[in-house]
Order: C-alpha cells, then structure tokens, then sequence
C-alpha cells in the first residue's frame, strides 16, 4: 500500500515562511526518494490539506499520514485538524487518513531542541 505523508503548517502570505517546511519535505525525500509527500497549510498560502490529499491520492496513495508541524496543541491541533480529516476520510472512504500528533509533542523534538539551546 503506498503512503503519502502531509507536512501541515499554519501558513503566512510571507514566502520566506514556507522555507522550513519545505526542508522538512526535502529531507524526507532525500532519505526515502519512493515516499510521497506533500506539504499543506491551514490559512493564507497554497495547497490545503485537502488539495494535497487529492494529489498524494491521484498518485496512487492508498494511506495519508498528516503530521502537523505546529510546537504547541492549540485550538487548531485539538480542533480544527480533527474535522479536516474526517473531511478527507469522507470524501475518500477507500483511503485510510491517520492525524499523527504535533512535532512539538515528540520527545525527539523536545529534547533536539533542548540540545540545540544548549549547545
């Protein structure tokens, strides 16, 4: 079963923005060149989460892994993403859709970042 990841951020008219996010993805694809990703943004920039999907979809992703890039759970990670996955799972039943936690709630992150502060 091929799996498409999506990179969720929060977006800003600010092209520069974008930049780190973009990494993410580059370095996903260096790692796993077979791997689809796609990144996706809440507000102000393009694609949403929803025009990626169909994308990572129409290339034959049968799996949706969305990993919202946000440090902190606000009120879009508790509210907003659960009912924009349960948009995609309804509008593509044949496709499994899993809403990983936020990076900031990896122990990974947490502690890079620590180390990062430190070092």
């Amino acid at each position: 079963m091929i799996t498409g990841i999506i990179l969720l951020a929060h977006g800003s008219r600010d092209p520069q923005w974008r930049l780190p996010i973009e990494a993410v993805a580059s370095q996903i694809r260096q790692r796993q060149p077979a791997t689809q990703v796609r990144c996706a943004y809440l507000e102000l920039c393009t694609p949403t989460m929803a025009e990626a999907a169909i994308d990572l979809i129409a290339g034959g992703a049968r799996r949706l892994r969305v990993f919202p890039l946000f440090l902190g759970v606000g009120r879009h990670a508790r509210e907003d993403l659960p009912v924009l996955v349960e948009n995609i799972r309804a509008a593509h039943p044949g496709v499994e859709v899993e809403l990983l936690p936020t990076a900031g709630e990896h122990p990974a992150l947490t502690l890079l970042m620590a180390d990062i502060a430190l070092s």
